[in-house]
Protein backbone atom coordinates (compact mmCIF):
# COMPACT_ATOMS: atom_id res chain seq x y z
CA UNK A 1 0.00 0.00 0.00
CA UNK A 2 2.76 2.19 1.01
CA UNK A 3 4.02 1.82 -3.15
CA UNK A 4 0.86 2.83 -4.38
CA UNK A 5 0.55 5.95 -2.16
CA UNK A 6 3.36 8.07 -2.45
CA UNK A 7 3.82 10.96 -5.51
CA UNK A 8 5.53 9.89 -8.89
CA UNK A 9 4.43 6.24 -8.82
CA UNK A 10 1.77 4.68 -11.12
CA UNK A 11 -1.63 4.16 -9.87
CA UNK A 12 -2.87 0.50 -9.01
CA UNK A 13 -6.64 -0.40 -9.04
CA UNK A 14 -8.24 2.53 -11.09
CA UNK A 15 -8.47 2.84 -14.88
CA UNK A 16 -8.10 6.53 -16.33
CA UNK A 17 -9.32 7.89 -19.14
CA UNK A 18 -6.35 10.67 -19.83
CA UNK A 19 -6.79 13.81 -22.50
CA UNK A 20 -4.48 16.07 -23.89
CA UNK A 21 -2.23 17.85 -26.43
CA UNK A 22 1.02 17.47 -27.59
CA UNK A 23 3.52 20.57 -28.27
CA UNK A 24 2.18 20.66 -32.14
CA UNK A 25 -1.69 20.64 -31.16
CA UNK A 26 -1.95 16.91 -31.77
CA UNK A 27 -4.81 15.58 -29.26
CA UNK A 28 -4.40 12.39 -27.37
CA UNK A 29 -5.89 9.74 -25.48
CA UNK A 30 -4.63 7.23 -22.97
CA UNK A 31 -6.08 5.08 -21.16
CA UNK A 32 -4.24 3.38 -18.11
CA UNK A 33 -5.46 -0.03 -16.53
CA UNK A 34 -4.96 -1.31 -13.01
CA UNK A 35 -2.22 -2.52 -13.52
CA UNK A 36 -0.56 0.06 -14.69
CA UNK A 37 0.19 -0.29 -18.23
CA UNK A 38 -1.34 2.31 -20.71
CA UNK A 39 -2.31 2.45 -24.02
CA UNK A 40 -3.02 5.38 -26.58
CA UNK A 41 -6.19 5.25 -28.29
CA UNK A 42 -8.27 7.57 -30.95
CA UNK A 43 -11.51 6.80 -29.20
CA UNK A 44 -12.05 5.07 -26.28
CA UNK A 45 -14.58 4.24 -22.68
CA UNK A 46 -14.12 2.69 -19.57
CA UNK A 47 -16.99 1.62 -16.47
CA UNK A 48 -20.19 0.32 -16.95
CA UNK A 49 -21.33 -0.55 -20.81
CA UNK A 50 -17.72 0.27 -22.28
CA UNK A 51 -17.62 -2.61 -24.12
CA UNK A 52 -20.79 -1.47 -26.01
CA UNK A 53 -19.41 1.97 -26.50
CA UNK A 54 -16.16 0.85 -27.58
CA UNK A 55 -18.15 -1.63 -30.34
CA UNK A 56 -19.75 1.35 -31.67
CA UNK A 57 -16.60 3.31 -32.21
CA UNK A 58 -15.12 0.72 -34.12
CA UNK A 59 -17.78 0.83 -36.27
CA UNK A 60 -18.39 4.30 -36.95
CA UNK A 61 -15.07 6.50 -35.77
CA UNK A 62 -13.87 7.81 -39.13
CA UNK A 63 -11.60 11.09 -40.02
CA UNK A 64 -15.35 12.05 -41.58
CA UNK A 65 -17.21 11.33 -38.65
CA UNK A 66 -15.55 13.73 -36.46
CA UNK A 67 -14.47 16.34 -39.43
CA UNK A 68 -16.32 19.04 -37.44
CA UNK A 69 -17.22 19.43 -33.57
CA UNK A 70 -20.79 18.84 -34.07
CA UNK A 71 -20.03 15.42 -35.70
CA UNK A 72 -17.36 14.80 -33.52
CA UNK A 73 -20.13 15.33 -30.20
CA UNK A 74 -23.11 13.60 -32.02
CA UNK A 75 -20.72 10.56 -32.48
CA UNK A 76 -19.88 10.78 -29.17
CA UNK A 77 -23.46 11.24 -28.07
CA UNK A 78 -24.65 8.39 -30.60
CA UNK A 79 -22.24 5.86 -28.60
CA UNK A 80 -23.39 6.75 -25.43
CA UNK A 81 -27.19 6.43 -26.09
CA UNK A 82 -25.94 2.37 -27.00
CA UNK A 83 -26.32 2.10 -23.42
CA UNK A 84 -27.96 5.16 -21.85
CA UNK A 85 -31.33 4.48 -21.82
CA UNK A 86 -32.89 7.85 -20.60
CA UNK A 87 -31.50 9.87 -23.50
CA UNK A 88 -29.60 12.93 -22.33
CA UNK A 89 -30.64 13.29 -19.55
CA UNK A 90 -27.74 10.77 -18.17
CA UNK A 91 -24.80 12.13 -20.38
CA UNK A 92 -22.35 14.71 -19.17
CA UNK A 93 -20.43 15.48 -22.13
CA UNK A 94 -16.94 18.23 -21.98
CA UNK A 95 -15.14 19.41 -24.92
CA UNK A 96 -11.33 19.92 -24.85
CA UNK A 97 -9.41 21.94 -27.16
CA UNK A 98 -5.98 23.49 -27.09
CA UNK A 99 -5.31 26.39 -25.15
CA UNK A 100 -9.05 26.89 -24.37
CA UNK A 101 -11.06 26.37 -21.09
CA UNK A 102 -12.65 23.36 -21.00
CA UNK A 103 -16.03 23.31 -22.06
CA UNK A 104 -18.74 21.58 -20.34
CA UNK A 105 -22.31 21.27 -22.96
CA UNK A 106 -25.38 22.25 -20.58
CA UNK A 107 -28.54 19.80 -20.58
CA UNK A 108 -29.94 21.62 -23.13
CA UNK A 109 -27.68 21.01 -25.52
CA UNK A 110 -27.16 17.72 -25.24
CA UNK A 111 -30.93 17.13 -25.62
CA UNK A 112 -30.69 19.31 -28.57
CA UNK A 113 -28.10 16.45 -30.01
CA UNK A 114 -29.86 14.20 -29.19
CA UNK A 115 -33.63 14.96 -30.49
CA UNK A 116 -31.46 15.63 -33.52
CA UNK A 117 -30.20 12.20 -33.68
CA UNK A 118 -33.52 10.72 -33.50
CA UNK A 119 -35.00 12.54 -36.15
CA UNK A 120 -32.08 11.38 -38.09
CA UNK A 121 -32.74 7.39 -36.70
CA UNK A 122 -36.72 8.15 -37.72
CA UNK A 123 -35.45 9.39 -41.43
CA UNK A 124 -33.50 6.27 -41.88
CA UNK A 125 -36.06 4.15 -41.07
CA UNK A 126 -38.93 5.39 -43.12
CA UNK A 127 -36.27 5.46 -45.90
CA UNK A 128 -35.40 1.52 -45.16
CA UNK A 129 -39.28 0.74 -44.83
CA UNK A 130 -40.04 2.60 -48.69
CA UNK A 131 -37.12 0.18 -49.89
CA UNK A 132 -38.32 -3.02 -48.79
CA UNK A 133 -42.04 -1.88 -50.23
Amino acid sequence: QRYTQSNGRRPFGISALIVGFDFDGTPRLYQTDPSGTYHAWKANAIGRGAKSVREFLEKNYTDEAIETDDLTIKLVIKALLEVVQSGGKNIELAVMRREQPLKILNPEEIEKYVAEIEKEKEENEKKKQKKTT
